[in-house]
């Protein structure tokens, strides 16, 4: 099985949410299934079966980040310098819009565009990788043809 790269604060925030769902989520949806069973008939029962269903979702995530957070290689930026790569904070700017933008390049359970954190996966981290501050880059998005320019790079 393939690692899966993240950094200190993702694995850590997987490993939180994976410590509530076991702890907390888990116990509480099988009380709720209890107490939905003394209900009586179980096939006309919607609470049961809304707590059956997530019952099966939070088993499915928990079975998930098992997976990733075992298979994951946490890797410490702080320690790395030069071109980027995983873990660089980027800044960019729009060659065209002239808005500026910071993204850290992180493991694909970790990203959140909303955060700042790209997917080294994604479009943008990929034509990013490799390249110094004063560069250009074009990625093509979902929204079209983009040109950015690496204004400055950091290993935080």
């Amino acid at each position: 099985m393939d690692k899966i790269p993240m950094t200190r604060s993702g694995f850590d925030s997987l490993e939180r949410e994976l410590n509530e769902l076991k702890s907390k989520e888990r116990p509480a949806i099988i009380r709720a299934i209890a107490e939905a069973r003394e209900h009586g008939d179980l096939s006309e029962n919607a609470e049961y079966h809304a707590a059956r269903e997530k019952q099966g979702f939070i088993e499915g995530r928990i079975k998930e980040l098992e997976s990733i957070l075992s298979r994951s290689e946490v890797i410490d930026p702080k320690k790395l310098s030069g071109s980027v790569k995983f873990g660089a904070t980027v800044d960019l700017i729009d060659e065209d819009t002239e808005e500026e933008r910071t993204y850290q390049i992180v493991g694909e359970p970790e990203a959140d565009i909303e955060r700042g954190l790209l997917n080294i996966r994604s479009p943008l981290a990929r034509a990013l990788i490799g390249k110094d501050a004063g560069d250009s880059v074009e990625v093509t998005t979902p929204g079209g043809q983009r040109s950015y320019e690496i204004l400055a790079i950091r290993f935080e």
